[in-house]
């Protein structure tokens, strides 16, 4: 937990460090931004204003990259599903679905943020690589646990229609290839295990219609009645353990 909130503060740090420059730029004269910019260039190793607009531009994506290159994608759509499923329209609300998505990314994530930690954060803030070796050594444990989890005719389909070379090994197969691989891969997952999951509920649903109409009470919703029992079948069965234990056995 502490490798995460280390990684949490480098990225709160440069987010700081670009928000500081911009309200002090927009406050003062030419003069004051180009001291800013020239400071800010330092920082992040720019040496142009090109090179600061991409450092920045490459800051704001970090949570779409970092939500698109992990388990949070699997976790979020099963949990919105199990919703749908069991008749919620906002219970639990969005928020505490995130959260929930959040942290059991976190946990699940927690041997890959070790390995960014080890070979990428702690010898650059020790000084023995530099900021361009950073980038190479903290994308490899993400390309590892991405590969693990893209099926393998995702994989080609990319490649394919990328018209790259057929790679002789997985370390010669591009980033860029790998990522949208294992999105999809990541969704057809996704979908199956909320499918499996909404066939109980889906049941309950129609042994209640059934039950309701053959008793002549067609004017009433079988949800309303339907929603009591899959609430008291999901609690009696421990529902949340059982589903977070799929979730998390499903990227072992």
């Amino acid at each position: 937990m502490k490798r995460c909130v280390k990684l949490f503060a480098l990225f709160g740090m440069l987010m700081l460090i670009v928000c500081l420059v911009s309200f002090s730029a927009a406050a003062e004269t030419d003069d004051s931004i180009a001291t800013e910019v020239s400071g800010l260039s330092e920082i992040i190793g720019g040496s142009n204003t090109l090179d600061i607009i991409l450092s920045m531009s490459l800051i704001m994506l970090i949570p779409s990259i970092l939500i698109m290159t992990t388990c949070f994608t699997r976790i979020i759509i099963v949990l919105s599903i199990l919703r749908n499923a069991l008749g919620l329209q906002q219970t639990p609300p969005n928020q505490v679905l995130i959260g929930i998505a959040l942290f059991l990314s976190l946990f699940i994530m927690a041997p890959v943020i070790g390995d960014i930690n080890t070979q990428a954060y702690e010898p650059y803030k020790n000084g023995e690589i530099s900021q361009g070796e950073v980038l190479e050594k903290a994308v490899v444990p993400l390309r590892e646990f991405m590969m693990k989890q893209t099926k393998n005719e995702d994989l080609n389909f990319f490649l394919e229609i990328s018209g790259s070379e057929r790679p002789e090994t997985y370390d010669e197969i591009s980033t860029f290839v790998i990522i949208p691989a294992f999105i999809t891969s990541e969704l057809r997952r996704a979908f199956l295990i909320g499918f499996l999951m909404y066939l109980p509920f889906l049941i309950i649903d129609m042994v209640v219609a059934s039950t309701l109409m053959s008793m002549g009470m067609v004017m009433l919703p079988p949800t309303i009645i339907s929603l009591p029992f899959k609430l008291m079948l999901f609690v009696l069965v421990d529902g949340w353990k059982l589903l977070f234990q799929t979730l998390v056995s499903s990227f072992n």
